[in-house]
């Protein structure tokens, strides 16, 4: 076979320079490039580098090493699409999710109704994935009016593994409060939004208020976390996406963060 091959490029070498033979326009020869082996490897070793960049960087970010940050590296845009479409990110909120539950169904409960579970909504409960994959799933700076016209939809998905928990969390008894820093304008396209994707009867939802507004995440968060302890609420559990859910004062007896490589919220 290698004969073969050989035999039949000196034939094609040989055509090529009978100038005098053919016409050359009749016949254009392809251009065929071919890159050696060296050069092959060398892209696969960089192509390996760039992922394992973007494998340390994901870890830091979930770690909270690398805040502030306002867009994804440039050169990671298709690992976080990669990412967020496929199997790891359902394994790593299944996981967290699993484990909440687990932490939730060891808790014994006081009987009074004052036993809470907390949860941010968007990467928590609802899945903006359908936005951010039409806007560089986070390479792109983040734009408010876009986004907010998204929210009005109405559309986002239920994250499955949330789901699940919130359920059983319902089932045990726990109170549950959702605290989100979309605004109090979008209050009623939200509560039909998680109805629509299957959540039902929370204690209350709180949104940010006119006073809220220019506050950032941390401090609107404890501050309505306080409010809650004032009134006697315990705060068993706290799930969310951003450290700033999950940080700060009035924490609750056990935070689940869960993975969220495409913004970041202070």
């Amino acid at each position: 076979m290698d004969f073969l091959r050989h035999f039949v490029l000196v034939c094609v070498i040989s055509v090529a320079f009978a100038h005098e033979a053919f016409d050359s326009h009749l016949l254009p020869r392809p251009l065929i490039l071919e890159f050696p082996d060296k050069v092959e490897n060398q892209l696969k070793e960089l192509d390996g580098e760039i992922r394992l960049r973007c494998d340390s960087w994901r870890f830091n970010v979930e770690a909270n090493n690398l805040n502030p940050w306002k867009t994804i590296p440039k050169d990671c845009s298709d690992y976080v699409k990669e990412y967020l479409n496929g199997r790891a990110y359902q394994l790593e909120m299944e996981l967290a999710s699993t484990e909440a539950e687990i932490f939730a169904q060891s808790v014994k409960l006081v009987g009074d109704g004052k036993d809470v579970w907390v949860f941010d909504i968007d990467e928590t409960l609802l899945s903006n994935l359908p936005y951010y994959g039409d806007h560089g799933y986070g390479s792109q700076v983040f734009n408010a009016d876009e986004f907010d016209n998204w929210v009005l939809r109405a559309t986002a998905p239920a994250i499955q593994p949330s789901l699940k928990l919130y359920i059983e969390l319902m089932d045990l008894g726990f109170k549950v409060v959702l605290l989100t820093g979309r605004s109090e304008r979008q209050r009623e396209a939200t509560i039909q939004n998680l109805i629509n994707a299957g959540f039902y009867d929370w204690d209350r939802l709180i949104l940010r208020r006119d006073e809220d507004q220019g506050k950032s995440a941390v401090h609107y968060k404890s501050e309505k976390r306080s409010e809650m302890e004032i009134e006697g609420l315990r705060i068993i559990g706290n799930s969310g996406d951003q450290w700033s859910d999950l940080l700060g004062t009035s924490v609750s007896v056990r935070s689940f963060k869960l993975p969220n490589p495409m913004y970041y919220i202070s």
